[in-house]
């Protein structure tokens, strides 16, 4: 690994509901760098083909391969399920790569062996079964049960996780007769953590609701503080935030998912 501890850490996914991501290890890690990189040209995700989630995060882990990093986190369930093995097997050894998927997998075996857990998500990452055969090849017990809430993204998107109608939605999913009998439920969207606690509102505080991006941050921190890659200073560069196509709309809602507004620049994968 040629990359020294000062380099940035790159960061990716289908629009910029990986900013909850971006701005976890943010905050475990505040003099990392990061180069976040949204594909919002082709957003979302959770409704494309495997073959094209491909195809853009290989040309995105290029992006943030010319830009020297030295970890390319995929900030996006989908993504993760769909192209993670394609992504780390293209860096090879220019960088490390790491899932929203694998972190959230550990904890589960460490603290609900052996229960029923949900799980909430797209529909391209619900129907990769991605987390079903993790889940089960961890031979802990532990029965998943999945559910997809294609509403809930484009109702946070929107900014309508805000107001009232959204605690009927919220409500309508987590009613159903999939999650029943839970003890612990995995929010598997980068967008979800805006709508944790609602979610933790109507379970009363009684359910364990594992927000993914505190677990992956936490995960990326004790990865680099074992190879000694943590950043020992503060970058005299700003994080970058890029995006695949440009709208207003997205600068706006950039303060919602990082906690303060940035700046986005419009970087095309393709002309």
């Amino acid at each position: 690994m040629k990359n020294t501890a000062q380099a940035p850490i790159g960061i990716f996914d289908s629009g910029i509901g990986g900013l909850t991501v971006a701005r976890a290890v943010k905050s475990l890690l505040p003099f990392e760098r990061i180069i976040y990189f949204g594909d919002t040209a082709h957003l979302p995700y959770g409704d494309k083909s495997t073959a094209a989630i491909q195809a853009y995060s290989i040309k995105i882990a290029d992006v943030l391969l010319q830009a020297r990093c030295k970890m390319i986190l995929i900030a996006c369930n989908s993504a993760s399920a769909a192209a993670y093995d394609l992504v780390k097997a293209y860096v090879a050894s220019k960088a490390h790569v790491f899932n929203v998927i694998d972190p959230v997998i550990h904890y589960l075996r460490e603290h609900h062996p052996g229960e029923r857990v949900g799980l909430i998500g797209t529909k391209q990452t619900v129907n990769s079964g991605v987390y079903l055969r993790k889940v089960n090849e961890l031979e802990a017990g532990i029965e998943l049960r999945s559910l997809a809430t294609p509403l809930l993204a484009p109702m946070i998107e929107e900014g309508f996780h805000l107001k009232e109608i959204s605690e009927d939605i919220i409500a309508s999913y987590l009613d159903q007769p999939e999650l029943n009998g839970t003890k612990a439920l995995v929010l598997g969207c980068t967008h979800y953590p805006l709508i944790k606690e609602q979610i933790k509102g109507f379970y009363k505080g009684e359910m364990d609701v594992i927000d993914s991006s505190e677990t992956v941050a936490h995960a990326v921190k004790a990865f680099l503080e074992y190879h000694q890659m943590t950043a020992r200073q503060k970058s005299a560069e700003e994080d970058s935030f890029l995006v695949s196509d440009y709208t207003q709309s997205f600068e706006n809602t950039t303060k919602l998912f990082f906690g303060k507004q940035v700046h986005l620049q419009k970087y095309p994968l393709w002309e």
